[in-house]
């Protein structure tokens, strides 16, 4: 990895990053396959530039599956005035374009998350390419990112801005100041199963603010997620002063993920049936849902339980699940504002 380092992207953006105003383009990264030899991957990407404020760069659909963030990102690529601009927006609203084309989590390309290829390769797969460009091209000329993320077709969530506790506290407190301006309507302090080889690793790595959101999911996104999407991108351009005046605050519930009890996977295949519904409250070894057996009616079904008190943030979709399935997330309730 450090001597590919010195080896330039293949990527070759059709956008001028130092340029003023509002360009619509794209990140062309040859791709050679049956159907086009010299064929490339298109990824849209827009840049809107005036004056000397700061960078915000806001991705959607680094998986493939989640809505909520193009559907906001491809409207505020169409209507935000550059004459309102002080600063820079860096919008890319499909990162993994052949992912969010094909409406999967993963590229059908190469099979690749993007979200674990960070820092990514410039020699390496389709994925790790687009990991590279973004690491290497993109990321350093923010000073806040947003990456935009929901359920996709598995999950489903509660609608939060979120972002990690860090080692450094001064730049904590700037992304949880960050994500209280996004003002969505729950913000969680974000605990990952796994955090190797994700955007948010590399971007809080180099120092930068970044905020990060699961915004329902289940495979679509809500009249009301979108909204909560648009509103959230918009404020944070108000909070990093690229956009003049003060955020459109709402309240929002704080959430904390304090330990790995807030996951429950499945060790069945079978029919799940939720007891509770998201943002309701459970307590420690209260039933969350139960897995009924697919082959016979005579077969109890398994009961799944609480390990601590809470309130439901995320559950499992579609109606049937495999074991080793995440099953459900729970979070405490911190504070309201």
């Amino acid at each position: 990895m450090q001597n590919s380092q010195l080896r330039p992207s293949p990527i070759t953006p059709t956008v001028d990053f130092d340029a003023r105003g509002m360009q619509h383009g794209h990140l062309r990264l040859p791709y050679s396959r049956d159907d086009s030899a010299w064929g490339s991957v298109m990824i849209p990407i827009c840049v809107i530039a005036n004056g000397e404020g700061p960078t915000a760069l806001m991705t959607g659909a680094n998986h493939g599956d989640e809505y909520e963030g193009p559907a906001a990102l491809f409207e505020l690529a169409q209507t935000l005035d550059p004459a309102r601009v002080n600063g820079r927006v860096i919008i890319v609203p499909a990162l993994n374009y052949p992912a969010f084309r094909a409406g999967t989590r993963t590229s059908p390309i190469d099979r690749g998350n993007l979200n674990r290829s960070f820092p990514g390769c410039p020699d390496g797969t389709v994925t790790e390419k687009i990991a590279d460009f973004v690491t290497r091209h993109l990321v350093p000329l923010a000073d806040i990112v947003l990456d935009f993320h929901s359920g996709g077709k598995t999950l489903d969530f509660l609608p939060y801005a979120a972002a990690h506790e860090l080692p450094d506290k001064a730049q904590e407190t700037r992304c949880f100041a960050a994500v209280a301006a996004f003002a969505a309507p729950y913000s969680m302090k974000m605990l990952e199963i796994d955090a190797v080889g994700m955007l948010d690793t590399t971007v809080e790595e180099m120092g930068k603010v970044f905020v990060t959101t699961e915004l329902g999911g289940a495979g679509t996104a809500s009249a009301r997620s979108i909204e909560i999407a648009r509103r959230g991108s918009s404020n944070l351009l108000h909070h990093a002063g690229i956009l003049k005046g003060a955020p459109d605050l709402r309240p929002t519930r704080w959430l904390d993920m304090p330990s790995s009890d807030c996951f429950t996977f499945a060790e069945d295949d079978g029919l799940i049936a939720f007891t509770r519904d998201l943002g309701e409250p459970v307590k420690k070894n209260d039933t969350i849902a139960r897995v009924y057996h697919l082959g016979r009616t005579g077969l109890a079904p398994i009961d799944y339980r609480a390990a601590m008190d809470g309130v439901l943030a995320a559950r499992h979709v579609p109606g049937l699940i495999k074991a080793g399935d995440c099953l459900s997330v729970i979070a405490t309730i911190t504070e309201n504002t």
